[in-house]
């Protein structure tokens, strides 16, 4: 079984891959998550930074 691991996106990205790569992860639409992402903006921006420093590309496809 596969086991797969939350990674930044490298083909689905508009700043740094991180909606692409939860978008990836839970096989959805990344759009939702960048619209879910902008409409909790104050609290997300500060989650958004620590995601884009902390996790990996995703260099595989």
């Amino acid at each position: 079984m596969k086991k797969n691991k939350l990674k930044r996106t490298s083909c689905d990205k508009s700043i740094q891959g991180v909606c692409g790569g939860i978008a990836e992860f839970f096989g959805i639409s990344s759009f939702g998550i960048r619209l879910i992402f902008i409409l909790t903006m104050p609290a997300s921006f500060i989650d958004y930074i620590i995601l884009a420093n902390s996790l990996d590309e995703n260099s595989s496809l």
